[in-house]
């Protein structure tokens, strides 16, 4: 028995083949995959994931491939770490960071999904990879792509961070700046799309893309000793992480794999752009695009999210909530995650340490409960956010007496 089905329509149900679709044909909603969790019951266990490689390809059962994994087999299982100072920095009992700003081959959880969508595209036979992106997938996807041999082309908003261009330059991919948002960039790119037959990951290939999401979350129940905790933070940019957190919580439990399911789930956005945890804190039913996306966290700056409003109510259900960051306050968090965990986040890493921060001393996150904070991606990506606000290094003549005479200022 065939452990995926195919694709099935998030709105109406309808089901398709095992295509590169996105988009159901009748009511234009978004395609998801549709598993066959009986045939999945019978071949997976904690001692089968136990076993398997230290990847995230360790929960291949649960991840929409057919054959052997081709890609990304250096990604995931990060480490989930103990933040014993943060701990005592926010005051709080128990908190842990799921560090996925190191182990990935670019330094970012999108390492996770561009393993999925790489494996995928080579089963529907693709020769071309390609994305819309705000600097992480880019780099993820060049990267796979030089491994795998595929020819690749890279669609960016032009005023990236200079970092994050030069971080996908590497790989030797096309890059194309465009001059607009990362919405006038996703719009483009999905026109190419119906025109160019190349596997988009986040367009065409996005339903079975979306699922390498889902191995950060088992990999939290794992190493937490098949527990999930009390909380999860997460940054949210398009949605598609928070919902693939609480759909693989739901599947370890209805697989038997965790006894109990009670985690809230909490969202990260920055002020400048955050139209899914406007909808959390209005109480609405659909959510209103940003326009013009304000915000030093540009990872995260899609003021039109395609999951946003599945991402509300993954959050609504689990009991989470959500919250804002400005820019001061990503900084700051950054500042504090570096100084008191030695993890050097970018500017959504800020975003979720600072709204994490918020939720704690609003009470919508027990001081006495279980924490898990999604560190999604590396602070090397975007070191011009701490420009002029980190203290500058003092310089000295090479001489012992100069070097007492600037200990005497410090002390």
């Amino acid at each position: 028995m065939e452990k995926v089905l195919g694709l099935k329509c998030r709105e109406c149900g309808r089901k398709y083949e095992k295509e590169p679709l996105h988009v159901c044909e009748f009511c234009f909603g978004p395609l998801e995959v549709d598993y066959n969790y009986e045939a999945i019951q019978k071949s997976i266990s904690r001692r089968s994931i136990e076993r398997g490689p230290t990847s995230l390809w360790r929960y291949a059962d649960l991840l929409p491939i057919d054959g052997e994994p081709t890609d990304g087999l250096n990604s995931g299982f990060t480490p989930l770490v103990r933040a014993k100072n943060l701990e005592d920095a926010l005051g709080v009992k128990e908190l842990y960071i799921k560090d996925d700003t190191v182990c990935h081959p670019t330094l970012s959880f999108k390492d996770r999904v561009v393993a999925v969508a790489l494996s995928k595209a080579k089963e529907f036979n693709f020769d071309t990879v390609s994305c819309a992106s705000t600097g992480n997938l880019a780099h993820s996807v060049s990267a796979q792509a030089a491994i795998a041999n595929l020819k690749c082309f890279i669609f960016i908003p032009a005023d990236l961070e200079e970092s994050k261009i030069i971080a996908s330059l590497v790989y030797a991919p096309k890059v194309v700046g465009i001059l607009g948002t990362y919405d006038d960039v996703n719009r483009l790119c999905s026109e190419i799309a119906g025109v160019y037959p190349w596997a988009f990951v986040n367009i065409n290939i996005r339903p079975f893309y979306a699922e390498g999401s889902k191995t950060l979350a088992f990999e939290i129940v794992e190493q937490l000793g098949w527990e999930a905790p009390d909380h999860i933070i997460a940054p949210a940019a398009g949605g598609s992480l928070v919902t693939k957190i609480g759909k693989a919580l739901k599947e370890f439990h209805m697989l038997g794999l965790i006894d109990k399911l009670n985690t809230k789930i909490h969202i990260a956005q920055a002020e400048g752009c955050g139209p899914i945890v406007t909808t959390l804190k209005e109480n609405g039913d659909f959510v209103k695009p940003v326009r013009k996306p304000t915000t030093i966290a540009k990872s995260l700056a899609i003021g039109n999210p395609a999951d946003g409003i599945y991402a509300v109510d993954t959050v609504r259900k689990s009991g989470g909530f959500g919250g804002h960051a400005t820019d001061e306050e990503i900084v700051e968090a950054m500042k504090l995650l570096a100084a008191t965990e030695g993890v050097f986040a970018e500017t959504a890493g800020g975003v979720t340490l600072a709204v994490t921060k918020k939720l704690i001393e609003s009470g919508h996150i027990g001081r006495e409960d279980r924490i898990v904070i999604s560190i999604t991606g590396n602070g090397l990506k975007t070191v011009e956010a701490l420009d002029g606000k980190v203290e500058e290094p003092r310089i000295i003549q090479p001489q012992l007496n100069a070097f007492k005479k600037l200990m005497s200022k410090v002390e």
